[in-house]
């Protein structure tokens, strides 16, 4: 592959690294009164994702979209302008509202191989779209971009060695695209397919990797987690701020602060607008010595299914006539997460006021150690119950609780260890001693075969031609790094 056809996915670690951890600007409501009045808010996130696919004429990897404008006649392919459409209408749907004087929000969650195949589809008129969403001044405070895994990878069954390898990659790429002031604005992060890892170290891991990336907040699904001593989440619990805590093997601990987004058909839910008509009935709540809006929060895939692509727009737009506008009083509005969180800052609400929540089962593991948690009480706990507790699982949590990420993928899975192991074994102890070795072509296309070959739809599609996919990317990931090998060998 020449330079030009690889995405910006690397070669800028250290400015993006001091970019993104830049003390945030302190935060100033001029409509504080506003949030004061607020009883209740609503969060909408929109997550959408085409993944990369060795499909091309000769095998070139190009988008899924691509493949679906080339194969109109296979399963729902000839929704691709549709979809294509799904992902640009918002640059036509929230200027309209604000021109209107409604103050509409949203949320979105772009994976890194949609937004590179939409650049390798040559689709500017949906790059534009999203440039104006993003950047341009009167629309931007309406519009809240999360962070997520450059290639929608699984937390739980991806290599914890390669978690800042896809935070950083979507933050490269999105940077490229619309500028380091918006890549500061990124404050929340989306985990792929809501997807929770509840392995204590892994969860150490991703949550460390998250905050040393700037990330403040992240979304986690209701069911993927609890409270501390085991039991679940309160009603009331799921509508204010939760603290997500991780301890490792060895007794660490961190946390970071989690909008909880709760269960149910995540496209109807959405599609219809259910968040804001479920904020109609809720109160504020008390939290330490504050009493503070409730909000509801949910994400939904943007384009999938009938319900996003037919019934959402007019759904958004109606339920924004209901609310009225900025002149009117509405005790309901819509709030975007990091916004939410901004508003709580200026009632100076000390972190430990937040609830304490942990991953599913951890309990479990805890109950089991009963003097200090070292790497040896950690595994002889572990051991114990998955010997006497068939229920006990380290597979994570996910809103697709009906398949398993990791259950008859062997075939996937230990190709992503091997070419992970050969990724870090090339290249980690040279990086440390020349940073500037991430700008290389050989690291770049190293890098992103890698993390192409840890997109969650290799497995969320079954056996057959999506494992086959797998196991090209795979096999071309291995010649590069084999190739690199022998160069070195030769100097």
């Amino acid at each position: 592959m020449n330079n030009e056809d690889l995405p910006p996915i690397c070669g800028f670690e250290f400015k993006i690294n001091k970019l993104v951890n830049k003390e945030r600007d302190s935060r100033q409501f001029e409509e504080k009164s506003k949030f004061e009045n607020v009883n209740s808010g609503f969060a909408c996130a929109l997550h959408m994702h085409q993944p990369t696919i060795p499909a091309g004429k000769n095998g070139e990897l190009i988008s899924h979209l691509q493949y679906m404008f080339e194969h109109t006649s296979e399963g729902d392919n000839h929704n691709a302008e549709p979809f294509a459409q799904c992902y640009k209408r918002l640059a036509e749907i929230i200027p309209n509202l604000i021109d209107e004087g409604y103050d509409p929000k949203i949320m979105l969650d772009y994976s890194g191989n949609l937004l590179w195949g939409i650049e390798q589809m040559g689709r500017n008129d949906i790059l534009t779209s999203l440039k104006l969403l993003t950047c341009n001044e009167t629309v931007r405070p309406h519009v809240e971009w999360l962070g997520t895994f450059w290639s929608h990878a699984v937390a739980s069954s991806t290599p914890p060695s390669d978690f800042k390898l896809q935070i950083t990659a979507w933050q490269h790429h999105f940077s490229s695209l619309f500028g380091e002031d918006a890549l500061r604005r990124v404050n929340g992060f989306s985990l792929p397919e809501m997807h929770l890892p509840n392995h204590p170290d892994v969860l150490f891991q991703l949550i460390k990797a998250l905050k040393e990336c700037g990330y403040r907040w992240v979304m986690v699904q209701e069911h993927s987690v609890q409270n501390i001593d085991g039991s679940n989440l309160r009603d009331e619990q799921k509508y204010i701020p939760n603290m997500l805590k991780a301890q490792s093997s060895n007794g660490e601990t961190i946390s970071i602060l989690s909008l909880i987004k709760t269960q149910g058909s995540d496209t109807k839910l959405v599609g219809q607008m259910q968040p804001y008509y479920e904020a109609l009935g809720l109160s504020k709540q008390n939290l330490g010595q504050q009493i503070i809006p409730t909000l509801v929060s949910q994400i939904a895939d943007g384009e999938n299914g009938g319900v996003m692509m037919n019934e959402f727009p007019q759904a958004f737009i109606q339920a924004y006539k209901k609310i009225g506008t900025k002149t009117n009083t509405s005790h309901t509005i819509a709030m975007n997460g990091s916004e939410y969180l901004d508003f709580l800052e200026t009632l100076n609400i000390d972190e430990d006021s937040f609830p304490l929540i942990q991953a599913i089962d951890q309990h479990k593991i805890w109950e089991k150690i009963s003097g200090p948690i070292t790497p040896t009480t950690f595994i002889k706990a572990i051991d114990e119950l998955q010997k006497q507790d068939q229920s006990f699982s380290l597979s994570g949590a996910s809103w697709t609780n009906n398949l398993s990420w990791e259950d008859g993928y062997k075939n996937v899975l230990e190709p992503i260890s091997k070419l992970s192991s050969y990724f870090h074994e090339t290249f980690d102890d040279l990086v440390v001693h020349n940073p500037s070795l991430t700008k290389t072509h050989c690291y770049q296309e190293a890098l992103l075969y890698l993390l192409l070959l840890e997109t969650s739809c290799f497995r969320y599609w079954g056996q057959g031609k999506w494992t086959e996919y797998a196991k090209t990317i795979f096999e071309k990931g291995e010649e590069v790094l084999r190739n690199i090998e022998m160069s070195a060998q030769k100097i």
